[in-house]
């Protein structure tokens, strides 16, 4: 239900789509709350709430409402938000996937080209120059924090990642004026990112942040790239997240990859390629 509402969002009219973000933002909140508060959150009219309860195929607020409250009851807690507790194997496998490349498609219809060009090149001018690149990301966002300082390591980057929080303060104040800091959150609320974020940025460093639109990290870091999806970060485990935040490495990883040039990286990757080549088994 939530999938088929943000995929509609942009058909709908300017005040109408400010009632759906309200419901996107915390669907729980938006089930419970009257009409009139509603209305007044998202700076529209009461008329406007009920209509756009019609537009995304509802007959008005009652309906919406009860169809929202059984759609938020579906779902194993801290699982995976489509699965049912008596799912068996097959239908686990379907919906997982399924679920994965509907938020993949959509990211690939919503993503800013125009932010990947400044992140891209605030990381290329980090190379140029000859100075840091660094990653900072706690708990999954760590993991994908390590794949992008992977990434980057390979390419010829001055790189490190860092998931402690005290390595990130003492790290981010070491960062000055041609470095840039990538921080990766999925709830872009977490306090040790969003200090270290503030001081690389106070401390002339580029920041490049991934998360979500709306969050304090978001706010914090001069370039955002959005990773916005369905999941609830306080109630399911971080699947789409995680899978968005290491597409998104990819694609600057790529990009990046492209504003370097092919004669400055492909004799260098040829020849790890074939240093590599001796730790194998034949």
């Amino acid at each position: 239900m939530l999938d088929r509402i943000m995929s509609a969002l942009n058909k709908l009219s300017p005040a109408e789509q400010r009632v759906g973000k309200l419901l996107l933002k915390d669907a729980r909140v938006f089930a419970e709350l009257p009409v009139a508060e509603l209305a007044a959150r998202a700076q529209v009219s009461k008329p406007t709430v009920v209509r756009f309860c019609r537009s995304v195929g509802y007959a008005g607020l009652r309906e919406f409402k009860r169809k929202l409250a059984a759609n938020l009851g579906e779902g194993v807690p801290f699982i995976h938000r489509n699965v049912a507790a008596g799912d068996e194997t097959s239908s686990v496998l379907i919906k997982v996937i399924d679920n994965t490349v509907a938020a993949l498609l959509k990211y690939r219809n919503d993503a800013s080209a125009a932010s990947f060009d400044k992140a891209t090149a605030a990381i290329v001018q980090a190379h140029a120059l000859g100075k840091r690149l660094e990653f900072f990301g706690v708990g999954n966002s760590g993991i994908v924090a390590q794949d992008g300082q992977h990434k980057f390591f390979r390419m010829g980057f001055h790189t490190a990642a860092h998931s402690d929080g005290h390595l990130q303060i003492m790290s981010a104040s070491l960062l000055g004026k041609g470095d840039c800091l990538v921080v990766i959150s999925n709830s872009g609320r977490t306090r040790d990112l969003l200090d270290a974020c503030q001081i690389a940025r106070k401390n002339g460093a580029s920041t490049v942040v991934i998360t979500a639109s709306g969050s304090p990290l978001s706010q914090a870091g001069q370039i955002h790239l959005a990773a916005d999806h369905s999941e609830s970060y306080e109630r399911f485990s971080p699947m789409l997240s995680r899978l968005l935040h290491l597409m998104i490495i990819d694609v600057l990883a790529t990009t990046v990859a492209l504003q370097i040039g092919a004669a400055t990286l492909q004799p260098m990757l040829r020849e790890m390629k074939h240093n590599l080549l001796k730790k194998r088994y034949t």
